[in-house]
């Protein structure tokens, strides 16, 4: 299907604010964050699991070629749709940075329109909100967290996370648990420290902070170690679990000898009091810019055997982890792509790095490249088929230490050698891939969906929408978008019809069945 004549069917522009009557927010209670139902998308990943995985069957690979497009909804922004919708009571809730749009979930028409001008702060992108009861909460470039009211976009408060004077800034979409609204910071400055906030979702008052590195000035100790991407939960366990970012310096490891605890590392916490309870290192001693803030999804199932609660990420260093969530113990290390950096998994079963695979004056040849063999980009686990499915990024580069820069900064760089998109479905029991797609040269920005019928739903590095089949890989239905597309699907069900939202460049779409193929799908399945 062509943009240009997909687009015909219904384009809606975003404006200033605008309400449309019939469409009023509810309250979202906890329970309907913990179980969603269809007809919801309560959370950035979905759920709390965070393997964006749907149970919606109404698409199959059987009719999946009739589908077509719903509605279209224009941002006229610059900045890129990076952000995944949450979808309560029928609307839809989106960003990019410094705006905030409330959206009819069935017909693409605005509700209202927030816009927090700022002129600080990084605008990199934008990943979301979160919303509990009638109120939503949202970060800014500027380093803050605000809360409006869902009804009408109205600020309710505007709370600190960090000094963007110091060279902080937030992108994220919070995670609410309990009375928690939890985010975390952004920043890749020297003398920076990383940490998680939690704030009362009624007041905006701090509840506690973990920091992820030492305070600056600490001697043998590092800064660093930003929670830059959403996490994950556990409500068993009563664990939260995130990912951090690179130490600093961030190519010179020199300053900064050991580990570099906790960076580049995949952290439990609990979400009451924000207490560490256990931590896992993917890229110790990192010297490449290789955060570990991917997904960290939550599964429990079989693991050779044995019932497990596991916690699977596809990290940016390209090595797949499986871990015991309990306790943070490795089930499994393996390689997704091509990796020459370190000198095999220790007994923990973290890689080794290898001091002769650090930037050099010279040059070293290191794959994967400084942005890593997958990204902020949302993976999948499809519970039918047991596979974690991500947009990988096999690649090479040239990394360089610049004495000129002195031992701190950024302090060397990053030259790109070769790079491919493609979507790989990864065997959790062996860490074996199963399937590939060709997504294209250089790299992609989609996330993955999958869905209960066995669709992947993704995008390729030309701004081709993709829809594979889970078994094998192979495409069922495409469309070009006519731009870049950088966020992560979402799936639901609304009067008894099932829609998948993407996004390309500064547009939201939504794609259904036309309505004589949804109510035959619908007959079927009873």
């Amino acid at each position: 299907m062509k943009l240009l004549k997909a687009a015909s069917i219904f384009l809606v522009c975003g404006a200033a604010s605008t309400f449309v009557s019939g469409a009023a927010a509810q309250s979202l209670t906890l329970d309907q964050i913990a179980h969603p139902s269809a007809d919801s998308w309560p959370l950035y990943h979905g759920d709390y699991s965070g393997r964006r995985h749907s149970a919606l069957t109404q698409i199959t690979p059987a009719n999946v070629n009739k589908l077509s497009l719903a509605w279209v909804f224009q941002t006229r922004q610059r900045s890129e749709i990076k952000s995944s919708p949450l979808l309560v009571d029928g609307i839809l809730y989106f960003t990019v940075p410094d705006q905030v749009w409330a959206v009819d979930a069935r017909s693409g028409h605005v509700i209202w329109h927030y816009n927090h001008p700022t002129t600080e702060g990084l605008h990199i992108g934008h990943r979301g909100v979160a919303v509990f009861k009638s109120w939503l909460y949202f970060v800014t470039p500027d380093a803050y967290l605000v809360s409006l009211d869902t009804k009408d976009g109205s600020v309710r408060w505007k709370k600190q996370i960090a000094d963007v004077k110091k060279g902080y800034w937030t992108t994220l979409a919070p995670l609410i648990v309990h009375n928690h609204v939890i985010v975390g910071v952004s920043g890749d400055f020297d003398n920076l420290q990383g940490y998680l906030r939690s704030f009362d979702p009624e007041t905006g008052d701090v509840q506690w902070q973990w920091e992820s590195t030492s305070p600056a000035g600490t001697p043998n100790s590092t800064t660093g170690g930003m929670t830059w991407m959403t996490g994950t939960y556990d409500p068993d366990l009563n664990l939260i679990y995130w990912g951090t970012g690179n130490p600093t310096p961030v190519l010179n490891g020199k300053p900064r000898p050991g580990n570099d605890q906790w960076t580049c590392s995949i952290v439990a916490l609990n979400p009451d009091t924000g207490k560490f309870v256990w931590g896992f290192q993917p890229s110790p001693h990192d010297t490449h810019d290789w955060d570990a803030v991917e997904t960290p999804v939550l599964v429990d199932g079989d693991f050779h055997g044995k019932p497990r609660k596991m916690l699977m990420q596809a990290s940016r260093n390209g090595y797949f982890f499986v871990l015991d969530r309990t306790n943070g113990q490795s089930l499994l290390t393996a390689p997704f792509g091509p990796v020459n950096w370190s000198q095999g998994v220790d007994a923990k079963g973290e890689p080794i790095p290898n001091p002769q695979k650090e930037p050099a004056p010279d040059g070293r040849l290191i794959a994967p490249d400084e942005g890593g063999m997958t990204n902020y980009r949302a993976p999948s686990f499809d519970p039918k088929t047991g596979l974690f499915i991500v947009d990988a990024h096999p690649s090479w580069s040239l990394y360089f230490a610049k004495p000129a820069d002195g031992d701190y900064g950024w302090a060397g760089a990053d030259y790109g050698v070769w790079g491919k998109a493609q979507i790989e479905a990864i065997d959790y029991q062996t860490g074996k891939i199963r399937w590939t797609h060709d997504a294209g040269a250089g790299g992609s920005g989609a996330g993955v969906l999958t869905t209960d019928s066995g669709l992947t739903v993704t995008g390729d590095a030309t701004g081709n929408m993709l829809i594979l089949d889970s078994r094998d890989g192979k495409t069922l239905w495409h469309a070009e978008t006519g731009g870049s597309i950088e966020s992560s699907p979402i799936a639901y069900e609304l009067d008894g019809r099932e829609y998948i939202v993407t996004s390309s460049g500064g547009l939201l779409f939504a794609w259904a069945l036309p309505e004589s193929s949804a109510s035959s799908a619908r007959t079927a399945s009873r």
